[in-house]
């Protein structure tokens, strides 16, 4: 393996390492990452990590703060509203293509990963549950032929993996979500193109309504963190 082979492969490395551990929780948002415990982490050199950095803060899920060096971002509201507006149009429109494309192996599949997510859901193996949705999405896209609307689908959903762990453990959600998308395979088993589209519109809409319900959770948590502190300094100066 050429340098560049395996420079590239322990960079992938780290933006893998990065992703699963936002999506599962293990680093929160406004969190430091710092180059010397993620290289203890995965066994990888400060470049690779910083190239790393570098890919994944492209991707908006780090932000590079001076003086404070990079951290797992922080989304607006507005932010965040705007991502799923956009999320609601590409996945409408890859339910309709994949209904009037996808061969019978890719709806097969498509069914099968969402049965994996339950399975993961009901085990509370929030892993499978990451794996399987990201599988999801993988079929649904191929399978619209449209190369340019999945990687920009995906380039979406790899931003909003910020609000994964946090949106699947709001209480009924996860029970929503799996109805919502038994309802999307099933209008695209019934080769209802129009309802497929509509019921992936109704999945990001409630899927974003979460979102921003945690949003409003942590700006509550931090507020009241901010004047604990301030409460706390009070008491020094007294």
């Amino acid at each position: 393996m050429s340098e560049q082979k395996a420079n590239i492969s322990a960079r992938e490395l780290v933006e893998d390492k990065i992703r699963s551990g936002i999506a599962v929780g293990d680093f929160l948002p406004g969190e430091p990452l710092r180059e010397r415990e993620i290289c203890e982490l995965t066994g990888v050199s400060r470049s690779a990590v910083r190239e790393a950095f570098r890919s994944l803060e492209a991707e908006g899920l780090i932000t590079t703060v001076r003086y404070r060096g990079p951290m797992v971002s922080q989304l607006s509201v507005e932010e965040v509203r705007s991502i799923y507006e956009l999320r609601g149009i590409l996945e409408s429109s890859c339910a309709r293509l994949f209904t009037q494309r996808a061969s019978a192996a890719q709806r097969a599949s498509l069914r099968e990963s969402v049965e994996e997510i339950a399975r993961g859901h009901a085990t509370q193996n929030m892993v499978l549950v990451i794996t399987s949705s990201e599988n999801f999405y993988r079929v649904l896209t191929e399978g619209t032929g449209n190369m340019a609307i999945g990687q920009t689908l995906f380039s979406l959903l790899n931003r909003l993996a910020l609000f994964r762990f946090s949106s699947t453990r709001w209480p009924g959600r996860a029970e929503n979500s799996m109805r919502e998308l038994r309802a999307i395979i099933t209008a695209i088993e019934a080769n209802d193109a129009d309802s497929a589209a509509l019921r992936a519109v109704e999945h990001t809409v409630a899927s974003g309504e979460i979102a921003l319900l945690v949003i409003e959770e942590r700006n509550r948590g931090a507020a009241a963190s901010g004047r604990g502190r301030a409460k706390k300094s009070a008491r020094a100066q007294g």
